[in-house]
Order: C-alpha cells, then structure tokens, then sequence
C-alpha cells in the first residue's frame, strides 16, 4: 500500500460536501422560481389577450336601429318647431312690449289732455275727448290680441315639448331593453372567455401533478418544479380575476378534489413505506447491509441514525463524576451496532484499523476500501 497519499481530511470532506448541497439547492430553486416566474408572465399575456380573440357585445347590436332613427328624426323636426315658435314668442313679446309702451303713454296723453279739456268744457260732449278716447281703446285692444297670440305660442311650445317627451321615452325604453340585452350577452360572452381560460389552464395544471407524481427524481426536476409551481399559481390564483360569480366553486372544488387525492396518495406512500420497512427488518443484517445505498449512508452518518431502521444509534450515557454546578453530565455513546434493528453500524478498516462507518466505501483515515465489489457494484447500480 502506498504512503505517498495526501492525508484523507473527513471534515474538509463533509464540509464541501454540505457547501456543495446548499449551493444546489439555492441553485435548483432559484431555476424552478426563475420558470415559475416568466411563465406566469407569458401566461398573463395570452390569458388576458382572449378577450380580443372575439370582440364583446356592443348594445349598438341589439337596438333597432330604424325605430331610433326614425324617433330620433321625429325630435328633430319637433325641435325644429320648437326653435321656430320660440323666435315668433320673442317676437311677439317684442311686439307687446311695444304695444304696452304706446298704451301708456296714449294712456298718459290722454289723461294729461282731459285735465286740461276740463277748464274749457264738459269732456263728455266733446268730440276730441271720444275721438283720443277711441283711440286709446285701440292700443289696448292691439295689446291684448298679441298677448293672446302669444298665450297660442307658448301652448303650442309645450305641446310640442311633450309630444318630443314621448318621443324621447320611447327612445329611452328601447336602449334600455338594449342595454338589458347586452348585460345578458356579456354574461355569456365572460362564460364563454371563462370556459376558454379555463381549457387552456386545467391541462396545465394537469401537466403540472403529473410532472410532480413521475419525475420528482430526475436530474431536470428544478425545471419540472418551475412548471409543477407555475400550474399551481394559474389555477389557483392567476384565474382569479378572470372569475365569474360562480368561478370560485370551481377552484375551490378542484382544489377539494386535489387534496383528496393528494392526501390518499400520502396515506397510501406512507403505509407502504411503513410496511416495507417492516418487510425489511425482517431480512438478515447481511441482506440489509448490501442493499444500503451510499447516498443514504451519508445522510444516514450525518444524522446519526441507521440507515436501515431511521432510528438513532447514539446512546445517551451518564457521567457519574459531577459537572459544573453539581450536576450530572450527559454523554453520547456511539455502539457498534443498532440496537433497534440489530444492523452493524460501525467497523474497522482492516488496512489501518481505524472504525469507519460500515456502510461507505473507503475509510477516512487511509482510503482502502471498506465495501467489497459486490456491495460497491449493488450500490451504483441502486444510484
């Protein structure tokens, strides 16, 4: 055996090794969070882009487009009229005020006049006084014939106004029952973008448990991780927005669903995995010994534990000389063999005679082999 070997350093060994494991857990995660990420974003897009697939009920669709036209023409005219009664009301009210402004001041002159005619004769008998008397009468009458036309004018504006009242009711009453319609077809129209929201997610969420039940043990698992943690997000919470009232029945029986059958997949697993440790323990330390993978043997060491049972095999002793403070010491002791199960946990190497762990392949203090062939051989097969 050759002594020109470095010295085996089993601390700077466990030390790269536990480095080595966080950075490629940091690594696979930050690769399945990475996807996760970018393909809830194109998700995003093509999600939000359905809508424009097909353009959405407009309430143009479902007026009668004649009847408001011809409605609309009706007002038209009407205003049309309207206008024109109020330029002969203005008118008319110009010509009143006219007519009142000649009535008073006839009215003035008139009686400034008798005053006047009553130191000369009696006005009764006088024929200017009948005379500017008719005269007056005539304004007067001139006056109230252009307040009655306008009296004629305003009933016929409010006429109008409430014929144009109807018209625009009837307007009213139809682009309600238009809009009434569209909310009916909006309704169907947001099932209709549902239900295609919906396809396109639930196969992914599919893919998504199937990824996670077949290669949770493949070398690409961050990248199926990253797809497992997408579809999860999409169905769950990337639809939410897109909901109808009753959408959340559907995710929420869904995610029953999952968890039902998630949670009888567990059961089942564990039951198995209970079972054949019992069906294990039952085969001889030897048989158990050969079938103790490398990979498990290393985990197995650093956590103290038998790579067979998964109990652990430091034993707790006590110091009887006292500690500080008058109080006992607890000591771990290491045995050679579980004390569970009965399967040898710990043996010699024959070349330096240092105890080694019995289940990895070389000893730490000069790196013989501590595993035979076949075992070694039975091991990268099982990696």
């Amino acid at each position: 055996m050759s002594h020109s070997r470095k010295p085996f350093n089993k601390q700077d060994m466990k030390f790269n090794n536990k480095k080595l494991e966080k950075t490629s857990i940091i690594i696979n995660y930050t690769i399945a969070v990475l996807l996760c990420g970018f393909l809830i974003l194109l998700t995003g897009i093509v999600i939000d882009d359905v809508d424009e697939w097909k353009e959405g009920p407009s309430v143009e669709q479902f007026q009668n487009s004649n009847l408001l036209k011809e409605k609309k023409l009706t007002i038209k005219a009407i205003d049309i009229k309207i206008d024109s009664k109020r330029e002969n009301k203005s008118s008319v009210q110009q010509t009143i005020k006219v007519a009142k402004n000649n009535y008073v001041n006839a009215k003035k002159s008139f009686d400034n006049w008798l005053k006047a005619r009553k130191t000369v004769g009696s006005p009764k008998e006088d024929v200017e006084v009948r005379k500017r008397a008719v005269k007056l009468d005539n304004y007067y009458s001139t006056q109230q014939e252009w307040e009655k036309e306008l009296s004629e004018i305003s009933d016929s504006i409010k006429l109008l106004n409430e014929q144009r009242d109807e018209v625009s009711k009837l307007i009213a009453k139809e682009k309600s029952r238009a809009y009434e319609e569209q909310r009916k077809a909006i309704r169907q129209y947001d099932v209709k973008v549902f239900f295609i929201r919906l396809l396109i997610i639930v196969p992914i969420l599919l893919l998504g448990i199937f990824f996670m039940l077949k290669f949770r043990k493949h070398k690409y698992w961050p990248l199926f991780f990253g797809f497992v943690l997408f579809s999860f997000y999409a169905f769950f919470f990337g639809l939410v927005p897109y909901l109808p009232s009753y959408g959340g029945y559907i995710r929420y029986t869904v995610g029953i669903i999952l968890i039902i059958l998630f949670g009888v997949y567990a059961i089942n697993k564990i039951k198995s995995f209970v079972e054949q440790k019992k069906n294990e323990l039952k085969i001889s330390t030897e048989e158990r010994s050969k079938k103790v993978l490398t990979e498990t043997a290393e985990k197995a060491l650093d956590d103290h534990m038998c790579p067979s049972c998964g109990k652990d095999f430091i034993v707790k002793d006590w110091d009887k000389s006292l500690g500080k403070k008058g109080k006992e010491t607890i000591l771990g002791k290491v045995t050679d063999f579980c004390r569970f199960c009965g399967l040898q946990l710990f043996k010699k190497c024959k070349s330096c005679n240092t105890k080694n762990f019995a289940h990895l392949p070389f000893c730490c203090n000069c790196g013989d082999k501590l595993i035979n062939e076949e075992i070694t051989c039975s091991d990268e097969m099982h990696e």
